[in-house]
This record gives structure tokens, C-alpha cells and sequence, in this order.
């Protein structure tokens, strides 16, 4: 809620209590589909298999670098990112073969300010529009949440990125507004969406994610029995 100032200004809600969150650290999260862990060398090689099984390279589109021809360049890139404080990158871990299967990050980190932003997500076609591609995401905005107390949680994307748009509205981020020629990226323009869920919006969005997660939700051979999006509609 809005208050005034001395001057009858208006000024923020006051949050006396508030302090700087801690800085996300490199910690494993267990999931019941799938297990983040910080990126690691070792993780390279079966990544890059697991990219190597789409039909072509339309998934790197949306991304910042160009495809990786072969195994050692993905493996140089792994190395120059696996100690960086910002991003930290996690490889998502199918519990099942215990392989990796894609990876995402926590970035452009403001523990002062209690915000920080999901980015740098690269799904193989085995994670891909899986419930395990939504276990990941929910992993890592818990862990930013509720163990971090974080305030402020957010999505970025290219504009003309609509499978990105349409996952982050899915799960229940809300659009915030469009940045014109933000960044020029591989030779192109890109304007840039941005969607975010703050923490007053965090326990819905956690309980239809955990309710949409729960294996009664899933028929035997995998189909959804009710919606991601049905779990947050009011109950009439």
C-alpha cells in the first residue's frame, strides 16, 4: 500500500524489516522428475548429445550464441561459465536415466534488492515440453523464494519468442511490458518482453504448480488430467 511522505508525497510501502537476501549458491535441488545441479564440466559431453537429437537448430534461435558444431567448442563454453557468480547455470538431471538433459540459470542477481531473473534456458528435445521441463523451473523459483526469500522473480524474452511467452504466462507470470530495440543480438534487432512473479504472488503460483506436478495428475501414458492454468483459476 501506497504511503505519504512528511511533504504528503507518496512514497513506497514501507519495509522496515527488510535485508539483503543471501546470493544464490551452486546447491543441488531434488525434484521428483528431475534433479538441478550446478553446471559441471562433466556434464558437457552428454549435454551435447541430448542437443545433437533435434531435428535441426531452431532451438538456438532464441538464444545469445550461435549452435555448437562439435562436442570440444560446448565443452569450452561449459568451462567458461561453471565458476561465474553471474549466471549460475544448472544442468537439469532426468532422475530416471540420470542423465542431463538441458540447463538453465539464475541471473542478473540483486540480492540487496531481492530480485532476480530465470534466463539462459536450453531444453533437449528429452526435457522439452515435458512435466519435467516444469518441475525444473518450479525447482529453481522455490529455491529463490523459499529458501532465499527473494521478492521479485523474473522472465525475459525476445519479443517475437512466443513458445517463451506462452511458458512464462502458462506459469503464471505476469507481463509487465515491451522494451523497444533492447539488445541487438546476431545481427538483429530484438525487442524485449518482461513478465515477473512477485512474492505476494508466489504461494498460488506454488500450490497449482504442485498440484499440476503430482503424479495423480497424469493419466498412465503421460496426458495431464487437468490444466497448469485451471489449477490457478478461482474456486467458485
Amino acid at each position: 500500500m501506497s504511503q505519504k511522505n512528511e511533504f504528503g508525497q507518496p512514497v513506497g510501502e514501507a519495509l522496515p524489516d527488510w535485508q539483503p537476501r543471501p546470493h544464490p549458491g551452486r546447491e543441488t535441488l531434488e525434484g521428483r522428475l528431475c534433479r538441478l545441479e550446478p553446471l559441471r564440466a562433466e556434464h558437457a559431453d552428454a549435454l551435447f548429445a541430448a542437443y545433437q537429437l533435434a531435428e535441426d537448430t531452431r532451438a538456438w534461435t532464441w538464444l545469445l550464441r550461435e549452435p555448437d558444431t562439435d562436442v570440444e567448442s560446448y565443452r569450452a563454453w561449459v568451462q567458461s561459465v561453471v565458476s561465474l557468480p553471474d549466471p549460475i547455470h544448472f544442468a537439469v538431471i532426468d532422475k530416471q536415466s540420470g542423465q542431463p538433459v538441458g540447463t538453465l540459470a539464475l541471473m542478473r542477481i540483486d540480492s540487496k534488492n531481492g530480485v532476480v531473473e530465470v534466463g539462459h534456458v536450453h531444453f533437449s528435445p528429452l526435457l522439452s515440453r515435458t512435466p519435467m521441463s516444469t518441475e525444473a523451473q518450479w525447482l529453481l523459483m522455490r529455491y529463490a523464494f523459499d529458501t532465499l526469500g527473494y521478492r521479485r522473480y523474473e522472465w525475459k524474452c525476445n519479443s517475437l519468442n512466443e513458445p517463451s511467452r506462452r511458458a512464462a504466462l502458462r506459469m503464471g507470470f505476469q507481463y509487465e511490458g515491451h522494451f523497444r530495440q533492447a539488445l541487438v543480438i546476431k545481427g538483429h534487432n530484438r525487442d524485449t518482453d518482461w513478465f515477473s512473479i512477485i512474492d505476494q504472488e508466489w504461494p498460488e503460483v506454488d500450490e497449482a504448480m504442485q498440484k499440476w506436478l503430482a503424479a495423480d495428475n497424469f493419466t498412465a501414458d503421460g496426458k495431464q488430467r487437468t490444466s497448469l492454468e485451471s489449477w490457478r483459476q478461482p474456486k467458485r
